[in-house]
């Protein structure tokens, strides 16, 4: 995730556009810290504000409402979640493109507690706003379409695979976000289960 400790009086120092860009980081990053310890939508953009070293008046300036901070906290999730699944797939070896994918939806920046917390709550969020609802389905669609591509070739149903293993990989988050101390081995968990499923063994 973003590191969104900023030195304000190092912004300060800095072009507008430079400070505009720092201090929207770091609001979205205490958005997602905020409400991955509550476990809530049940902050405050005062709350958030503070956690990220600023004033409530400069972060309604910046994003105009708690509802607007929210969803880019959801977008930079699903940024980081993107750039990490792009960075694993490109070092990929061949034929293990599954593995990648697995690995890269447990990788810390993506399954932090805080982050998982947040994610999960994100998902309540989906049930009463369209936004969040869309980046909701863009990422499912997303985790689908790569886990398909990487099952081509490795098991005859790639479709009801990788559904199956998607469920699991929520399932994992859920289970994570509950205990609040994380999954330990939860991708070789997953990746041991695509293997049965695609009746392979390592």
């Amino acid at each position: 995730m973003i590191d969104w400790s900023i030195n304000i009086w190092q912004a300060a120092r800095m072009p507008k556009l430079g400070q505009e860009q720092l201090r929207r980081a770091a609001l979205v990053a205490a958005t997602v810290e905020e409400i991955g310890e509550r476990g809530s939508l049940d902050v405050t953009v005062g709350q958030i504000a503070r956690r990220a070293g600023m004033s409530t008046a400069l972060a309604h300036h910046y994003f105009g409402g708690k509802a607007q901070i929210f969803l880019a906290a959801m977008r930079q999730i699903l940024s980081d979640y993107g750039a990490e699944v792009r960075t694993a797939l490109a070092s990929a070896a061949p034929g293990r493109r599954l593995e990648a994918i697995v690995a890269a939806n447990f990788a810390p920046s993506c399954f932090a507690p805080t982050t998982v917390s947040a994610w999960l709550t994100f998902y309540g969020l989906a049930n009463s706003d369209a936004q969040a609802a869309r980046l909701l389905r863009v990422y499912q669609a997303r985790l689908r379409s790569n886990l398909v591509q990487a099952l081509r070739g490795r098991c005859a149903d790639p479709e009801t695979v990788a559904e199956t293993l998607a469920a699991l990989i929520d399932g994992v988050y859920l289970r994570a976000a509950l205990s609040s101390q994380g999954v330990e081995g939860a991708a070789c968990h997953v990746i041991t289960t695509a293997y049965a499923l695609m009746g392979e063994t390592r």
